[in-house]
């Protein structure tokens, strides 16, 4: 009898059952862990998110800070569709650019966020587009001339470590600050990385000086900001009684 009783724990049904049961436990075990921390997950990239914008406008924060100076500084949210006017049944904050930009302009809606700081009015664009290997993202804000940038802020999903990936970097981000998005004829053409770009100091050149052996991912940064920025070209028409050469 005890023969057969080892003889049939070390069967390969037993062993086969075994392992069955021992991958539902701890799947049972990984999706509980997975739907148990997901709210806080959602709530940290909320946070990040906030941290993200405000940083645009010169306003740097933990993560644990970040709703308490949003809700003091950011005094709009807005999503906008293609001919300027503001869809106020849509939370601009939940808009997810990943997807809408997958979408036909005509149907996208455009969030903006206003910023109050120190008397001074920023609106701030969210950004998305491609790098060399994935998605590039991130924000920019501009003053209330609707011309000059106030800051920026860049991330990424898989550009390269210490070429692309630079683009998350406090002195790449730097050199925007200041940078025309509109030329001397009133064109919009954003702020392009250019390689080679040798007057760093002129800030109505429309560029900054681009990141060695980056030139891809460069381009990325450079298309992004000037496509996004002209879809809110016709709400700033609207708000601030304006109108540029081109779109």
């Amino acid at each position: 009898m005890e023969e057969k009783s080892v003889n049939k724990t070390n069967s390969n049904g037993y062993t086969f059952m075994f392992s069955v049961i021992m991958v539902v436990v701890v799947a049972a075990v990984l999706a509980f862990a997975a739907i148990s921390l997901q709210p806080t997950q959602m709530e940290n990239v909320r946070k990040e998110k906030m941290q993200n914008i405000l940083s645009t406008v010169g306003i740097t924060t933990d993560r644990d800070g970040a709703k308490e100076l949003y809700d003091k500084y950011i005094v709009e949210e807005v999503a906008i569709t293609e001919d300027g006017t503001v869809d106020e049944s849509i939370d601009a904050f939940k808009v997810d650019l990943a997807k809408e930009i997958k979408k036909d302009v005509g149907e996208q809606v455009f969030p903006l966020y206003v910023a109050e700081v120190e008397g001074s009015r920023y609106y701030i664009v969210p950004l998305r587009g491609n790098g060399l290997w994935n998605a590039i993202f991130g924000y920019i804000s501009l003053k209330d001339d609707i011309n000059t940038v106030k800051g920026a802020t860049f991330d990424h999903l898989g550009e390269t470590p210490g070429l692309g990936a630079e683009i998350t970097k406090q002195w790449f981000k730097e050199k925007f600050s200041d940078e025309k998005i509109f030329d001397s004829n009133g064109n919009l053409v954003g702020v392009s990385v250019v390689k080679g770009n040798i007057d760093v100091s002129d800030k109505d050149d429309n560029q900054v000086d681009a990141i060695s052996g980056a030139t891809i991912t460069g381009d990325g940064v450079s298309d992004m900001i000037s496509e996004r920025l002209k879809r809110y070209l016709p709400y700033f028409e609207q708000q601030k009684g304006f109108k540029v050469a081109t779109r």
